[in-house]
């Protein structure tokens, strides 16, 4: 299908590129802020222009659709507008962005499509990922969400509540299927020089916090033998967390531990408190398995030689999520249809398409990013590829409803 969305790109990007701005490039726009807030007023106010309906839920995801609140048998083209500490400007931006314009150019068409721009997507601000998307699905324990506190300290239902939204918001109706653009947040694109990715599965992010205990001490009387250093202890972890995922990667696993607190963070102190982050992934469900013993194991005998204390906590825990063979068929063909080359790969990375594959058949395209980097000022991609992922989910929809 001949359509250029070149200059409506350019034009949205321009919008918001003010917004959580960085003095050294990239963005900070953090779920249930100011920044995200403003994010959302100018998506609604964007399609409120091109003449959609327009609405907003009680969790404080946004609409826009060609059809009015209530229509039901609609597809969703979603995503999220949030983004990660010192993150980049086209992570979850790029989708939301690209549902709004395909919804534009469907305004006159016979079946219903709707865009949503998702709150909270990422871990950053409340270490719990894809919240606005989860609580109108159901599949976010609403627990852990009442227990949630921010990066300043903040609980998310105060957030929430000081901007009139809920955790108490019921489930979504009327889906007839979800689809999402983003960009891959990887290499393998790149590497394959394909031009889109039909993804075939998400995988399931399991996340701990490890606090390990030792004690703070002089660093210059206090003999080697006798230190309880808790740092020393915490960079073993770290490199055990690092090698259980290079034996496990054949299966497509993937450790990492991304945050470090040390306490009292003095030079002339042995550290006595370290607070550790650590984020396991995969599409398989015994290898997750095996890293996590590995990760308790390893754990329990490295504070144990070192005479340190430890408290591990699980944090969050996603499934594996396959997505519907036959979107993935229909997006493969609507890439054919538009000589759109692409291959079909998994993503490692989490995204707001996780919470709907049980209320609804879901699929996602990739489009490469610069280097594979995101989570990163850095992060790029060209307005040419977002325009190459648009027209494979146009032609989808097209195609899917004669």
């Amino acid at each position: 299908m001949k359509v250029n969305f070149k200059d409506s790109i350019t034009e949205l990007f321009n919008k918001v590129s003010d917004i959580g701005a960085l003095d050294g490039g990239g963005v900070t726009r953090l779920g249930y802020s100011p920044e995200e807030d403003r994010m959302h007023e100018i998506f609604r106010q964007t399609a409120e222009s091109m003449g959609l309906y327009v609405w907003e839920d009680k969790a404080g995801n946004s609409f826009a659709s060609n059809m009015p609140e209530g229509t039901s048998g609609y597809t969703l083209i979603g995503s999220h507008l949030d983004s990660v500490v010192e993150g980049g400007e086209f992570d979850g931006v790029v989708g939301v962005f690209a549902g709004l314009l395909i919804v534009n150019e469907l305004k006159g068409y016979k079946e219903p499509v709707t865009a949503a721009a998702f709150r909270c997507e990422e871990s950053s601000n409340f270490k719990i990922c894809t919240i606005g998307s989860g609580i109108i699905t159901g599949s976010v324990d609403r627990e852990r969400l009442g227990a949630a506190i921010s990066r300043d300290g903040r609980p998310l239902a105060e957030l929430m509540a000081d901007r009139g939204f809920t955790m108490d918001v019921p489930v979504i109706k009327g889906l007839k299927q979800y689809l999402e653009l983003h960009i891959e947040q990887g290499r393998v694109l790149e590497d394959a020089e394909k031009s889109v990715g039909i993804v075939t599965a998400i995988a399931a992010p399991h996340r701990y916090e490890l606090t390990i205990e030792g004690l703070s001490e002089h660093s210059g009387a206090t003999p080697m033998k006798l230190r309880k250093d808790a740092l020393c202890a915490a960079a073993e972890v770290i490199l055990r967390v690092e090698s259980t995922g290079r034996e496990e990667s054949i299966y497509h696993s993937v450790a990492t531990t991304g945050a470090v607190e040390n306490h009292p963070n003095v030079m002339n102190a042995v550290p006595g408190y370290v607070n550790l982050q650590i984020d396991m992934r995969g599409i398989d469900q015994d290898s997750i398995c095996r890293m996590e013993d590995r990760l308790k194991s390893s754990i329990n005998e490295i504070c144990d030689r070192r005479n340190v204390t430890y408290r591990l906590e699980k944090t969050d825990e996603k499934r594996l999520v396959l997505l519907d063979e036959n979107v993935i068929n229909g997006l493969a063909k609507a890439a054919e249809n538009e000589e759109i080359d692409y291959i079909r790969l998994p993503s490692g990375a989490g995204h707001d398409a996780m919470s709907f594959d049980m209320l609804c058949p879901t699929g996602m395209v990739f489009i490469p990013c610069k280097g594979g980097i995101s989570h990163n000022i850095h992060e790029y991609t060209e307005v040419s590829q977002i325009e190459t992922g648009m027209r494979v989910i146009l032609n989808y929809i097209l195609s899917s409803n004669k």
